[in-house]
């Protein structure tokens, strides 16, 4: 049995997925414990697994006016990594070399740059976890990045370009990656030869790409040692979380409905959002779910539409028609599953890239933020739902990623992992 510490940040689509393989990992008899914010000890100990505190605690849950500037199309990923992961790194570094003690593993999530350094210091290997396409930046597989000017956004862009753009982007973030270089030297371990924010944060262990083939395929600049896994999906339902009895009881009484998600982050920060898709559903007609989070309730409802705080997706998205979300990584997999089409209004880091892999698919449409009113997104869900060919490949893509087996094949690689080691 070896003790293994899974340690990310960020919001419930970071989090489920190594809870995934964390229930994984702990029936194969291995010992698991996660170091993340201290928002999610309750959750993580419910489940029975160990729990250590890492900073920095994730106050944006609670804070809407943070969330907006983490969320912010062209300048959330800056602020992310300069103001929060950063800003946090001694205190990252200290938690979880505590948590890391006697470990044999250390599996993080990207973004948790102390990660490597306690692993290093440590002399214990390390798992890099990526959980979409767009942490590669493959010049092969070209990515849509937040905060480039709009040129670097245009598609066809051949792979000269696109190495061009990393390169780019490597000059961008040179300056946001000081504190992790200066830590380094701090603790006396050897300097890096690129940026650990672009083309030197892979492990030299093992890379785990936790997405699904039909959002990115293995590119030839991909690290060598990645395997790509499928998603790994947890939402609660292995802990027993159900449908509300009123949810229940609504989806039972008609039509499928449309649903209307933020997930667990951007939902902090909606805006309009929940009052334009009202008025969109009620211009085609439609029965709609609106999952709310901590948000006050819309008021004066029609009895075709209900709002809740929260549902697993799993057990909602199979019995809607049509989802309407914000391309985080975990939501986006859990409408893949559920084999329905969606309209994705993205926010930022790998939402806009989300975004736009899924509507190449053809299960998708896309409505920017800035466009997100009544009339363009009754427009957009009239097409999505009167065009039979988004219902039939989103069925197609969701039987395909049914089939696959995330979990198992990221738990057999980091066994193999163990064994090398």
């Amino acid at each position: 049995m070896s003790r293994i510490v899974l340690t990310t940040i960020g919001s419930f689509g970071d989090l489920h997925p190594k809870i995934a393989i964390a229930f994984e990992l702990r029936h194969r008899g291995h010992d698991v414990v996660f170091a993340t914010h201290k928002e999610y000890q309750h959750k993580i100990e419910a489940l029975g697994f160990g729990f250590h505190r890492m900073r920095p605690d994730n106050t944006a849950l609670n804070d809407p006016q943070e969330m907006a500037r983490m969320m912010n199309l062209k300048t959330g990923t800056e602020y992310v990594v300069r103001n929060w992961v950063c800003a946090s790194l001694h205190e990252t570094y200290t938690d979880l070399m505590e948590a890391a003690k006697n470990a044999d593993l250390i599996i993080n999530g990207e973004g948790v740059f102390a990660a490597r350094l306690v692993a290093e210091k440590l002399g214990i290997p390390w798992v890099l976890t990526m959980l979409s396409p767009l942490g590669f930046l493959s010049a092969n597989d070209p990515s849509i990045t937040p905060g480039l000017p709009a040129i670097f956004q245009l598609p066809g862009l051949n792979s000269i370009a696109q190495r061009g753009i990393r390169q780019l982007g490597k000059v961008l973030t040179k300056s946001w990656a000081n504190p992790v270089h200066q830590l380094r030297q701090e603790m006396g371990l050897p300097p890096l030869k690129g940026n650990p924010l672009i083309d030197d944060k892979y492990s030299p262990y093992l890379v785990l790409a936790m997405f699904s083939s039909v959002l990115a395929k293995p590119q030839p600049d991909w690290a060598a040692n990645t395997v790509l896994t499928g998603f790994p999906f947890y939402d609660g339902s292995e802990g027993g979380a159900q449908l509300s009895l009123e949810l229940d009881q609504f989806l039972d009484m008609g039509e499928p409905p449309i649903v209307f998600t933020l997930g667990s982050a951007a939902v902090m920060a909606p805006g309009q959002f929940y009052e334009e898709s009202i008025k969109a559903a009620k211009r085609l007609n439609r029965r709609a779910v609106l999952l709310i989070g901590k948000n006050v309730p819309p008021a004066n409802l029609s009895d075709s539409i209900i709002s809740v705080n929260y549902a697993p997706y799993s057990q909602l998205f199979s019995r809607a028609c049509a989802i309407v979300h914000q391309g985080g990584i975990g939501t986006t997999a859990q409408a893949l599953q559920a084999g329905r089409p969606t309209i994705v209004m993205p926010y930022s880091i790998d939402q806009p890239d989300n975004a736009a892999r899924v509507e190449r698919l053809g299960t998708s449409l896309t409505v920017s933020r800035k466009q997100y009113v009544a009339k363009r997104v009754a427009k957009q869900l009239g097409e999505l739902l009167e065009n039979p060919n988004y219902a039939a490949r989103a069925a197609e893509v969701g039987a395909i990623i049914r089939a696959e087996d995330g979990v198992k094949v990221a738990c057999d690689a980091i066994e193999k992992q163990l064994k090398a080691a």
